[in-house]
């Protein structure tokens, strides 16, 4: 009889899902100023045992990435919660990073795990511009203002200078994973640092989470079969679906196409 009256324990579940960073004109990606104060919420439900976060996200901007993080870790020491993550379609590179910021990390026997790695890439029209008879004009103050120009020859110092910035943004995600991971990782099969990704039953032979589940059955398992599971997510407001519904379909378009083109490295 007097389990009755027992509290229901309570898990904020965070949703985190898109590319990171603020991506189209309507900013619909995942970035820090739009978490802030969901975050906050969900570490300020009294006596959660943990805070629940799942991810679905191909990554993005690194800043953002790092400014999540850190800001998960921060309010998980403040609030002394615990944190439990959980990978859907995908957690790859700056969404493995956010991932990184949980206690334990579950995934999907398919999601996609991994992509620690840095990517720069845009084209070059110099043969396509010198074609239709189109002349190129840049004028600078500071040599190197206009560094990999894609209309300008490309030069062995601008990628050697770029090349340079992605190992520090590269070296910082490595710290990131190791410092989270720990001795889980399994460094001698595979080198988890070149890039590369792997499906979610890969990736818990290598390390990278911890088991196969998702949030439902795990929280269950963990909580009982009575727990509440209280999402936070962001939600659209009403002046950017007005305003996305608008007539600009070119411009509607190039933000599809934009987020599209990170989603298809991994075959979604």
């Amino acid at each position: 009889m007097l389990s009755f009256f027992k509290k229901k324990k309570i898990i904020p579940h965070i949703k985190l899902s898109g590319v990171i960073g603020n991506v189209g004109k309507f900013k619909q990606g995942i970035d820090f100023s739009g978490q802030e104060d969901i975050i906050l919420k969900a570490f300020s439900v009294k006596k959660a045992p943990c805070v629940a976060i799942t991810i679905n996200s191909p990554g993005g901007s690194p800043v953002q990435s790092h400014l999540i993080y850190n800001f998960i870790r921060e309010q998980a020491k403040k609030n002394k919660k615990k944190v439990i993550v959980f990978a859907e379609d995908v957690a790859a590179s700056g969404g493995y990073l956010i991932a990184c910021a949980g206690d334990e990390i579950y995934a999907n026997s398919s999601s996609i795990i991994g992509s620690i790695g840095v990517i720069y890439s845009s084209f070059g029209f110099t043969e396509l511009i010198k074609k239709i008879g189109v002349e190129r004009r840049v004028h600078t103050a500071g040599k190197n203002k206009s560094t990999l120009d894609p209309f300008l020859e490309e030069k062995k110092e601008d990628i050697e200078r770029l090349k340079n910035i992605q190992l520090d943004l590269h070296k910082d995600f490595i710290n990131v994973v190791e410092k989270s991971r720990g001795f889980k990782l399994k460094k001698s099969e595979v080198e988890l640092f070149s890039g590369e990704f792997w499906s979610g039953s890969k990736a818990k032979d290598l390390g990278l989470v911890d088991e196969i589940g998702d949030a439902n059955q795990i929280l269950r398992e963990k909580f009982g079969e009575d727990v509440v599971i209280k999402k936070f997510e962001k939600t659209k407001s009403w002046l950017s679906k007005k305003l996305s519904s608008s007539n600009d379909q070119l411009e509607k378009m190039t933000n599809i196409l934009e987020e599209k083109s990170v989603w298809q490295k991994y075959g979604l």
